[in-house]
Parts: structure tokens; C-alpha cells; sequence
């Protein structure tokens, strides 16, 4: 159950610290398979409580789950010039099979608009079979060249929505919605995350798509991770895969699609937005176990073993850890679960069971409170509710601190060599955007939603600029 890796200091090295931390929590390993990971018991319990509530929330949005094929004929891919000009360099293909070479290749999915629509286009004949809203639960494959265990992986675990809608509009109110009412709500609420959510420009939206929304996270180093993206298709992939509906008025129409997805980096999220030099910080609404349960003794049974069990029985909503191993030191004990991040401690010695009381620590400020006996569920529950608040008011306060509206390219190279983000005027200029971005390996993370309306000059070309967008380094 224990390991021994010593975790390197955040603000020695961030990128050590990451896998470190990774290690030490026994959440994931690199896979024999280069660029592949294993995802470790622990690592998955998260996942599922991940994938737990967003289906939830998915089928309050009256989506239906299904599953499609992990092969694709490539032709497919081929139909819509975007998307496979987009994917080439990350695919994996199939050519051989049972012995013999295929006829025609087959890639391992890298996303499934294709192998979906071609299935919309048999089931979708009339507006009654409108809007269709399918979700699927899979695996993909990105052929990745420079990996990190969650954050950038050849195969990982993710959801993908498909939708089929009757006009144009109600396609882009859908994929706007899932964004704001399911995935920020998710990540700020669930997962702690303060986050900007915003449109993506041309040249980083998705290989396909007429708009790309996002939710951008900033983790503790001062980066960006793209914590989910929902993507508006207009009629782009219907007219490659003939997907039509007969009208009210009795003519045949395209339909408009949308796509929308978060994957396992959002585990990467977790650990780089929370964690400490201790290990991982998790939200008690994400935690597989909320609560450890620590009887301090040196024989079992014992009444202070016997009192603790009593606990476990009383705190059994919260997934609790019952661990009364007595091979190994209280101390020990603790540092074991910090690293896992069980958001809390419950501490019983003798003297805490004379006295009726027990000791309470919080993961995320190691606060320390000797509660009565009487109050523990009360304390725990108030507590709970408090180390998730405080968790999401860190992220909001590291968003608010790193932001820096700049006017000049000089303040612009300053703050994003300092770890900042910016937010600054852009003109709309793709050229202008990849220099930047070679110059400085900042993107254009997002246009925000919330963003004024603000004249302004572009800040690389001088051009004239409606409003600043969010620029910074991202994962």
C-alpha cells in the first residue's frame, strides 16, 4: 500500500514534482507501451467519480449513452478535409490483420465524429428523430510524441458527445450550453477548478468545427490546461456523411452536429491545481474516501480500535479508511494518506478516548480541531463542505493573482517569462497569432465569454483590436 518516493519541491522543479506525485499517490505508471500509461486502482476510483457525476449530468441534458467502434475505415476520416488534415500526424493505422494485409486500412479512433455520423445518417429520416443527443464512454488513440502520465498520453480514457440537431442555432446553443451549464459548473463545483471559459480562435479550434468553445484551467506554475472543449460542427460533417431529415414542410435537410468531451487529463488537473509538496490535494465532492480513520494503538483489538470501528460505522457516507495496521507508525500513517490526498484525518488515542473527543485534520491547511465525540459527524460534514470551498477560493485567487492586462510587447514578454498570464488586444491576425506563439510559446488560450468590449491595438502588429483575449503558456 505504501511507497517510499521522495517528492521533489514544487518550486524546485514543477515538472518533477508532477510525476512525482503521481508516484507517490499510486494513481498511475508508464506502460510498456511507449507513451501509454497504466491507470492504478486509485488513479481509476477518481476517474469513476468523474464519470459518475458528468453522466448525471449528461442525461439531465437528455443525452443517451451508446458505444461505436474502436476501428475506423480511413476513407471516413478522408471525407471531411479539415478533420484529416487536422489528425494525420496523430494517427495510428491498421493495415494488417488475421495474418494478412487489409484491403482497406482501419485507424484506431483519435475521435468518432466520423464512425458516428455515418450511424446518424442511417438513423436520423425525419425532424421526429431530432434533436439526437448520444454520449459515448471510450478510449482513444493520439499517436503522442512527447508524453506525462494524464496530461498528454497515446491512448486515454475520455467521454465524447454527438448531437444532431435541426438548424443552425439550436446546434450552437447546445454546444454553448454543455459547456456552461455541465462542464464549468462541473469543474468549478466538483473539481474545485476556477476556470475561463471563452471561445477558441481558427487556428486553435477543433479540426472540423465552425466554433470551438473551452474551459481553461491555470494550474499552480502559472500554465494552462484545456479542461474540456465543446465543439459547434454546423452541417460540415452531415453533408461528408449524407446525414439528413425530411422537414415539417417536406424537404430534405442537413442537419447541424455538435461534439463535446473531457478526458482522464482532467486527473492531471486535480494534482497540478491542489496538490502540495506533501502530494495531492483532493476535493472531498471528487475523493474516492473522504475521511481516514486512525486509531492509535498498540494492540488489536483494543477499546480505542473498538471506538474507532464504532466511528467508521457512524461515517460510512463518506467511503471512510479504517486503517489500524499496527506494523506501521501513526506517522508514517499520516503521510501516507496526506500524499493520497483523503481530504480528511480522524485521529483516536487513548487520551482522545478518556477525554470523549477526537482529533480532526484538515489535508488542505493541516488544521488541527479536537472535536467531541458527539459533534464528529456534524464536524465532519461542516468541515467537508469547508475544505471544498476553500480549495475552489485558492484556484479563483491564483486565477485573479497571475492575470495581467498589458498594453506593450515588452510588458507582455515580461509577464509571460514571469509565469503570468495576460490579457491583452489581438487583432484577429492568424499570422500574428503564430508569431507570438513561436516567440514566446504563449497561445491565445480563449476569446472570454465575460470579456468587454474594448477598443484597443493589437499588441504585436499594432493593428486595431475590439477586445483583449487570454494569452499564456499552456499544457
Amino acid at each position: 500500500m505504501s511507497n517510499n518516493t521522495k517528492i521533489t519541491p514544487q518550486a524546485e522543479n514543477f515538472a518533477q514534482w508532477y510525476q512525482d506525485v503521481i508516484t507517490a499517490a499510486d494513481l498511475a505508471e508508464n506502460s510498456s507501451v511507449r507513451g501509454c500509461m497504466v491507470i492504478k486502482p486509485y488513479g481509476y476510483a477518481i476517474w469513476e467519480n468523474i464519470r459518475k457525476e458528468l453522466d448525471s449530468q449528461f442525461q439531465k441534458q437528455g443525452v443517451e449513452n451508446a458505444y461505436f467502434p474502436l476501428l475506423i475505415p480511413e476513407k471516413f476520416l478522408q471525407k471531411e478535409a479539415e478533420h484529416i488534415k487536422g489528425f494525420s500526424p496523430e494517427l495510428a493505422v491498421v493495415t494488417y490483420g488475421g495474418g494478412k494485409e487489409l484491403t482497406e486500412p482501419l485507424v484506431i479512433r483519435p475521435t468518432s465524429e466520423t464512425i458516428i455520423y455515418d450511424a446518424f445518417s442511417r438513423w436520423i429520416h425525419s425532424y421526429r428523430d431530432l434533436p439526437l443527443r448520444i454520449n459515448q464512454w471510450a478510449n482513444v488513440v493520439r499517436w503522442e510524441m512527447r508524453p506525462r502520465l494524464f496530461l498528454r498520453t497515446t491512448e486515454f480514457l475520455w467521454q465524447e458527445g454527438h448531437t444532431a440537431h435541426a438548424t443552425k442555432r439550436e446546434a450552437r446553443q447546445y454546444a454553448l450550453k454543455i459547456l456552461k451549464k455541465v462542464y464549468k459548473p462541473f469543474a468549478e463545483k466538483h473539481l474545485a477548478m476556477a476556470v475561463i471559459d471563452g471561445q477558441k480562435t481558427e487556428s486553435e479550434k477543433f479540426a472540423g468545427a465552425l466554433s470551438t468553445y473551452s474551459i481553461e484551467t491555470l494550474m499552480r506554475d502559472g500554465k494552462f490546461l484545456q479542461s474540456g472543449t465543446s465543439h459547434d460542427l454546423s452541417d460540415h460533417f452531415a453533408k461528408a456523411f449524407n446525414v439528413r431529415y425530411l422537414s415539417e414542410d417536406g424537404t430534405q435537410q442537413y442537419v447541424y452536429n455538435t461534439s463535446w468531451g473531457v478526458s482522464t487529463r482532467l486527473i492531471g488537473g486535480l494534482v497540478m491545481s491542489h496538490g502540495d509538496d506533501k502530494g495531492i490535494v483532493l476535493p472531498p465532492k471528487i475523493a474516492p474516501h473522504k475521511i481516514v480513520i486512525v486509531p492509535i494503538a498498540n494492540s488489536a483489538p483494543s477499546d480505542v480500535t473498538d471506538a474507532a470501528k464504532k466511528m467508521y460505522r457512524h461515517l460510512k457516507k463518506y467511503n471512510p479508511i479504517f486503517d489500524d495496521r499496527l506494523e506501521v507508525r501513526p506517522g508514517e500513517k499520516f503521510y501516507e494518506w496526506e500524499k493520497k490526498g483523503v481530504p480528511l484525518r480522524l485521529e483516536l488515542g487513548p487520551k482522545d478516548l478518556a477525554n470523549n473527543k477526537v482529533v480532526l485534520v484538515r489535508r488542505d491547511t493541516g488544521e488541527k480541531s479536537i472535536v467531541a465525540n458527539d459533534d464528529v459527524k456534524k464536524s465532519v460534514e461542516n468541515m467537508l463542505k469547508d475544505i471544498q470551498n476553500n480549495l475552489l477560493l485558492r484556484s479563483q485567487k491564483l486565477l485573479e493573482t497571475k492575470a495581467r492586462r498589458v498594453d506593450t510587447w515588452d510588458e507582455f514578454v515580461r509577464e509571460i517569462n514571469a509565469g503570468n498570464y495576460v490579457l491583452a488586444h489581438w487583432s484577429g491576425d492568424a499570422a500574428i497569432e503564430r508569431q507570438i506563439k513561436e516567440e514566446t510559446k504563449a497561445t491565445i488560450r480563449c476569446i472570454p465569454f465575460k470579456a468587454e468590449k474594448e477598443k484597443g491595438l493589437c499588441i504585436k502588429s499594432g493593428k486595431p483590436s475590439r477586445q483583449r483575449v487570454v494569452f499564456g503558456r499552456a499544457y
